[in-house]
């Protein structure tokens, strides 16, 4: 079992010198828990939740977000319910079905809208994931500013590879948020069903491709994702990813440029006339040569120059000396106690391409501290020989990447810029990416939760769920 760690942590935020420090030294557990037996509270009644229950007053406005397809069903019940609740929606316009996990600020619930028309099942015909978060409980554990920053973040992002916010509001004690549900599982779970627990080469490439466009939006947004791990990447039932858990990320600025090549070609043009006959042409005739010689081998040097000019917003300037992460993940100025950047992104999608591959991570030891070891001094090593040109292309890219030096960390200077163009995504149109066919997934997680979802059985779920104490 991986664990997640925050010892003494302090917060830096380089574009304005402000910070954010904190004491805490627990450790939690990584991996998600499917246990259905629910212990958030145990002394607060139903009737008590529902007369204080309130919702937050973001939720009275709904704006689908652009990459959102007008055939999204699921966020149109949630405008149409919204619109029957001139306040917002609360807790007690949503069904709870089971738990579908649990982390170290909160628990995951499978929920749907009540049906509040008999003649239309456009309430519970859809499935959400609701998180709740136990503001007493994380202030007792000086934790409160991990919850807020992930709703702060959630509320940012926009894109077809990360959660889409669709409410959130507050119930007592307890923070809600009720983003998409993925019925798919993760991608840890998906690992473990493959021949050799390992996926092969082609669908490795496919979601590191996918991860590696989400971690560009949220660097250009200047945040540092910090928890990248195969359990954080949800599957959808189409079998695109969808990165989760945002609580232990870094908000900073990113900085944007425009990166040229540094020298561009000399482009010859077989009408610049020779030295000798330049210097017998009239003044005139010399300054109209000149203007054209210039005029065309201008215009191909830009259009040379726009082919290789690359769009570049990372977050350089970010800097924290927190604890965080999960032990095999860790960057190794993590490890050290050194500060860190937008450089332990990087480094975690080389642990997360070499654990797709080959099944395991390549630091990994007998305890946390013996991992932590070999982090810091154990060289990077691959399993056998490479079987093929496109092996050998994913250990050079994985080699860039697991760099133990973050200024020579691939992808450290430009983000995902650098990454994109090796070898190993040649091919690969990520502009396209989404319209791409995923790898083959197996639908047995989907017919199960449907399978539950249908009829009395769901019913049977909430209710055996014992969340009406909460």
């Amino acid at each position: 079992m991986t664990l997640e760690f925050q010892p003494d942590s302090c917060e830096v935020n380089a574009s304005d010198g402000s910070s954010f420090c904190s004491t805490t030294t627990s450790t939690s557990a990584s991996r998600l828990s499917f246990d259905t037996s629910l212990q958030l509270a145990t002394t607060t009644t139903t009737n008590t939740i529902t007369s204080t229950m309130s919702p937050s007053p973001e939720n009275s406005t709904f704006t689908k977000p652009p990459h959102r397809s007008s055939s999204d069903s699921a966020w149109e019940a949630i405008r149409f319910a919204a619109k029957q609740r001139p306040t917002g929606l609360s807790f007690g316009d949503f069904k709870l079905i089971r738990q579908i996990g649990s982390g170290d600020i909160g628990t995951v619930y499978l929920c749907c809208l009540k049906d509040q028309d008999s003649n239309t099942n456009i309430f519970n015909s859809h499935l959400y994931a609701m998180k709740v978060v136990d503001k007493q409980a994380l202030a007792l554990k000086k934790k409160m500013n991990r919850a807020e920053t992930e709703k702060r973040i959630l509320k940012m992002l926009d894109h077809p590879f990360l959660p889409t916010l669709y409410t959130d509001f507050e119930a007592s004690h307890f923070s809600c948020v009720v983003m998409e549900f993925c019925s798919a599982g993760d991608l840890h779970s998906l690992r473990h069903k493959q021949p050799g627990k390992r996926f092969s080469l082609s669908s490795a490439r496919f979601y590191a491709a996918e991860v590696l466009v989400a971690l560009e939006y949220l660097h250009m947004l200047g945040i540092v994702y910090r928890d990248l791990k195969p359990e954080n990447i949800l599957v959808r039932s189409d079998g695109h990813i969808m990165l989760s858990d945002f609580d232990l990320s870094l908000c900073s600025d990113a900085i944007p440029a425009v990166h040229s090549p540094v020298s561009s070609p000399e482009i010859p043009t077989t009408a610049t006339p020779s030295p000798t006959r330049r210097r017998k042409l009239k003044p005139s005739a010399a300054a109209l040569t000149c203007l054209c010689k210039r005029f065309f081998r201008s215009r191909k040097v830009r259009s040379t120059e726009a082919e290789l000019r690359q769009f570049v917003a990372e977050p350089v300037t970010a800097r924290s000396c927190s604890f965080v992460g999960t032990h095999e993940y860790v960057a190794p100025e993590v490890a050290s106690g050194k500060s860190h950047g937008n450089a332990v992104d990087w480094w975690a999608l080389g642990i997360f391409i070499y654990e797709l591959i080959y099944g395991y991570t390549p630091f990994s030891g007998e305890t946390n501290e013996a991992t932590l070891r070999n982090i810091l001094k154990k060289p990077l090593i691959f399993p056998a020989t490479a079987s093929s040109g496109s092996e050998i292309y994913a250990r050079n890219l994985i080699s860039g990447l697991l760099e133990k030096d973050p200024e020579r960390r691939l992808g450290a200077k430009r983000g995902a810029a650098d990454v994109k163009t090796h070898p190993f995504f040649k091919g690969l149109n990520f502009a396209l990416i989404r319209s791409a066919a995923p790898p083959g997934l197996p639908s047995l997680r989907r017919v199960r939760t449907a399978t539950l979802y249908s009829g009395s059985s769901k019913e049977k779920n909430a209710s055996s769920t014992g969340f009406e104490c909460f």
